[in-house]
């Protein structure tokens, strides 16, 4: 039962893109140059794609696309990709082995957040749907994309955003809604802390 539950995870991981033909288009395309050729980047400011969920990375491509997010790069990167590129590349990156952190991140308040939340300010235990290592998950429409090992800078990056409004493509705007109730030093906390995962 638990060889065909794994079975089933990742297969759900990579969708239904092609990871080799994938692997072909990442270099093509150049992704493999920022990303990494096993889906783990050089550079801090980069985020890791390794066993990220191929639908998850799918639709930040087609986000970039649209201009839903915007990134100076990417919406360059993105703009000529046909769905079948993207769920090919998003296979790609997929079929890496998962991002791991390096376990650093023993940070108290960071690891309180992401276990418990804190219900006084409506904010949910990250846990609750990125899985207890931050490995992701689908339920039902929703994915939650992996991002337990994810680079520091670039998660402090983005829940900055969140709660800027500069980036706003969660679905109902739930990560906007949880990053403007963080603190600067939780949001601090939280990327120390999952960035070890």
């Amino acid at each position: 039962m638990a060889a065909e539950d794994g079975a089933k995870i990742a297969a759900q991981r990579i969708g239904s893109g092609n990871p080799v033909i994938g692997k072909e288009k990442a270099e093509a395309g150049r992704c493999r140059e920022c990303h990494g050729a096993d889906g783990n980047s050089s550079d801090a400011k980069i985020p890791n794609h390794a066993g990220q969920y191929a639908a998850y990375l799918v639709k930040q491509l087609s986000d970039f696309q649209s201009g839903a997010r915007r990134h100076e790069i990417m919406t360059i990167m993105a703009e000529d990709l046909s769905a079948a590129d993207m769920a090919d590349i998003g296979a790609y990156f997929a079929d890496r082995e998962i991002m791991q952190g390096d376990g650093a991140g023993a940070n108290a308040l960071g690891r309180n957040l992401f276990d418990n939340g804190d219900r006084s300010r409506n904010i949910p235990a990250c846990a609750s749907c990125h899985g207890t290592r931050g490995k992701g998950g689908i339920a039902g429409n929703v994915i939650y994309p992996v991002i337990g090992g994810q680079r520091k800078i670039y998660l402090r990056s983005q829940l900055v955003g969140w709660k800027l409004g500069d980036r706003k493509n969660s679905p109902d705007g739930v990560m906007n809604k949880i990053a403007e109730s963080l603190s600067d030093d939780e949001i601090e906390a939280l990327a120390d802390y999952i960035s070890g995962l």
